[in-house]
């Protein structure tokens, strides 16, 4: 039994969401991470990629409010909240990276904390939709958290995080330490959630599998953007591996130009 059902998820929005980013820098103190940052969120499933200390789980700290961030965030358009509260009421959710679920807690308590900004009444109904969506929660709805499987964890982490309805979903890092087959059934999950219409942006170190199931990707080296475009045109370029190896790159703004200079070299 898959941990979540093959037809379209009930929870999310179908309101398609829009994030655009304009000159974001952020950072930790006086230590500057990234560095005027220019992302469009589009509908569908975006995924960040790049080496460990480019950036990436910092931009989702700062589009989550959890640290200050500098430049322009419209969510649909609409400025968004630098308080964390008020952007979680907009319609974003971050899946943090190491799932930060309440081990000591049942299943179903830590689902439940996903919806504590709505009614008792509409938390009920969440909390029914999303066993919905992944039946096999229901059966460990009294489990501690902290006696499950990584990948059973990230799957609560991920279910939590969707009682809150989003219009845009981030996860961080999602198949961190996970067997390759829960990886897979994972990825396959986060893909329903965008083909359903909420708005997906994921941070992954699994580049292969990422691009296979992304719309579109961006590259972060050091807090700077070094590539961006389609995930089937950024897996035919050569952007990737030069910011993961430290290869001699050109400043690449997007994957064309990359598969463009790549075909150059090779003709």
């Amino acid at each position: 039994m898959m941990w979540y059902r093959e037809t379209p998820f009930v929870l999310g929005d179908d309101k398609h969401a829009h994030l655009q980013v304009r000159g974001l820098s952020a950072g930790y103190g006086a230590f500057l991470v990234l560095r005027d940052l220019r992302l469009d969120i589009k509908p569908g499933l975006t995924v960040i990629l790049g080496p460990n200390g480019a950036g990436k789980t910092t931009l989702l700290k700062a589009l989550m409010g959890l640290i200050p961030r500098r430049g322009m965030v419209l969510l649909d358009g609409d400025d968004l909240s630098e308080k964390t509260h008020e952007i979680v009421r907009s319609g974003m959710a971050l899946v943090a990276e190491g799932r930060q679920l309440f081990p000591q807690m049942t299943v179903m308590e830590n689902l439940e904390l996903g919806g504590w900004l709505v009614s008792r009444a509409d938390r009920a109904l969440r909390l029914e939709q999303v066993l919905g969506d992944f039946p096999k929660l229901r059966e460990r709805a009294q489990q501690l958290a902290g006696t499950m499987s990584g990948g059973e964890q990230q799957m609560v982490a991920v279910a939590r995080a969707m009682m809150s309805a989003p219009r845009l979903l981030m996860l961080d890092e999602p198949s961190l330490g996970l067997a390759p087959r829960m990886v897979d059934e994972l990825l396959a999950m986060v893909r329903r959630i965008a083909d359903g219409g909420t708005t997906v942006l994921m941070v992954e170190q699994n580049v292969k599998k990422a691009l296979a199931v992304a719309d579109r990707g961006y590259v972060l080296e050091r807090g700077t953007l070094v590539a961006s475009g389609p995930a089937k045109l950024l897996q035919r370029s050569n952007v990737i591996r030069e910011a993961y190896l430290g290869a001699n790159a050109a400043d690449t703004t997007s994957a064309a130009d990359a598969v463009h200079r790549r075909k150059a070299t090779i003709g």
